[in-house]
């Protein structure tokens, strides 16, 4: 079957039967209604034909399995906050909102939360304060994004640096195939070796593989407190060597973020916040841990950051000052967006050792291309928001996009990285994907593909190269 359904348009007898499975007033038809699901944060847009609501497992294994007998293609979605376009749905498909399930069900004694996929990941942490445990994976979209789609990109966040990915704090799930079929992954328990670990591969795997209705999720008790520290450089390169040296003592950080030199002037314009002028790289470093711990904590973040190019250390006092100290991070999106509504945003990853190569590099890259390229990001990982920040009306600028933006990924790859660390592939790199995964492992996890969807209706036409 190919990628491409957009010449398919669905039957009488298909919208009657999914009518009969769910609910009339949870399969919507009207083009004012499905324009609302045909677009996520990448901006690209394809109206689908139906979308449906379904609120059980049940529903959902219903309107897959006749989507597959119609050979609609079903696009699972969350709240459409992903930015590779993962979420974008076929036109005259389908789209499978799980806004309608969003039960959560915590489980203190065993530090378990059984979710469904529609749940918020900010109404999970709330849930499961109540207890003293947080799921750790925590995007910045945490308060309107959900598990589902946390879990379909292996969406992270700062906190991966200490407490790992969705992929870590997973346990099982309970999805179905593109054929209908029911399915279970994983387990109850935090350990278990039986079977193959289709937990982790139906993990970020954008909604490809199978349709995620329930996810058993492992919980972290809630530290004592926690200590946030402001780093200053005059380097950029030596911020990111710096980072090198913070990751290898003992005292494993909570978040490690890196903000460049462009990024910081941006913080000065949109938030009035103090950063000297003579600074030219930031990093925030957070430490948790028992409240009779945490400025020994700090202190052993502050000896491995000090040495070259150091500007300033300061570590916040208490939980207010923490918190000024972070409205500076969370200032640089919304500055982008308003300087930047067109910009590129990628989410590459390379070794920490390679950071500071990879932040000369962008400079580089940007003075080559005419394009300036803005980069922050949840350093302790390696992971950098590359921003290239392109004006629309300048010509030479458009005409160098695809040339700057093959190579930022070929060094990337040059560098032993990888062309994305929490955003997913979608539509939007995977024509880049080849650069990464070799022809062998392509074939492989096609077959694989087919085996979860014989008839190709899960999301087709993202994560491989179209040739």
């Amino acid at each position: 079957m190919p990628d491409n359904f957009s010449a398919h348009t669905p039957g009488a007898q298909f919208f009657h039967e999914l009518r009969n499975a769910v609910r009339s007033e949870n399969v919507r038809t009207d083009p004012a209604y499905c324009w609302a699901y045909s677009y996520d944060n990448s901006r690209r847009q394809n109206v689908p034909a139906v979308v449906v609501l379904p609120a059980t497992h049940a529903q959902v294994a219903a309107v897959v399995t006749i989507c597959n007998a119609h050979s609609v293609p079903v696009t699972a979605r969350g709240l459409g906050t992903g930015t590779a376009g993962a979420a974008v749905p076929e036109t005259g498909g389908l789209v499978l909102s799980t806004e309608n399930m969003r039960n959560c069900k915590i489980d203190a004694d065993n530090r378990v939360a059984v979710v469904q996929p529609g749940c918020i990941n900010g109404d999970l942490q709330r849930a499961a304060a109540q207890h003293g445990f947080f799921w750790p994976p925590d995007p910045t979209s945490a308060e309107y994004s959900t598990i589902g789609g946390n879990l379909a990109c292996n969406a992270a966040g700062p906190r991966a640096v200490k407490y790992g990915t969705p992929r870590e704090n997973t346990l099982g799930l309970r999805a179905v195939t593109g054929d209908g079929v029911e399915i279970r992954s994983g387990c109850y328990t935090t350990k278990g070796v039986v079977g193959y670990d289709l937990t982790r591969l139906i993990i970020g795997s954008e909604g490809t593989l199978a349709v995620i209705t329930e996810a058993t999720l492992r919980l972290t008790p809630v530290a004592e407190g926690r200590r946030a520290l402001r780093i200053l450089y005059t380097s950029a390169a030596a911020a990111a060597r710096a980072v090198s040296r913070i990751m290898a003592q003992s005292t494993v950080p909570c978040a490690l973020e890196f903000t460049d030199a462009e990024c910081l002037q941006l913080i000065r314009n949109y938030s009035g916040a103090d950063i000297p002028a003579a600074a030219r790289a930031m990093l925030i470093v957070e430490v948790d841990g028992r409240l009779d711990q945490l400025d020994t904590a700090a202190a052993a973040i502050a000896a491995a950051a000090a040495g070259e190019a150091l500007l300033e250390c300061r570590a916040a006092k208490n939980a207010d000052e923490t918190k000024l100290l972070w409205q500076a991070r969370k200032a640089l999106s919304p500055a982008l967006r308003n300087i930047a509504p067109k910009k590129i945003n990628e989410d590459v990853v390379v070794p920490v050792s390679r950071l500071g190569d990879f932040v000369v590099a962008l400079k580089q890259i940007s003075d080559t291309h005419g394009i300036l390229i803005v980069a922050f990001g949840h350093a302790g990982n390696g992971n950098l928001h590359v921003n290239l920040l392109v004006d629309p009306d300048d010509t030479r600028q458009t005409q160098q996009i695809a040339a700057c933006l093959q190579k930022v990924f070929a060094t990337v790859i040059d560098f032993g990285g990888t062309l994305s660390g929490e955003h997913g592939i979608g539509y939007e790199k995977k024509e880049f994907v080849g650069l990464e995964i070799e022809p062998a492992t392509l074939a492989l996890m096609k077959r694989i593909k087919k085996e979860f969807d014989p008839g190709n209706i899960l999301n087709p036409g993202k994560l491989f190269p179209s040739n």
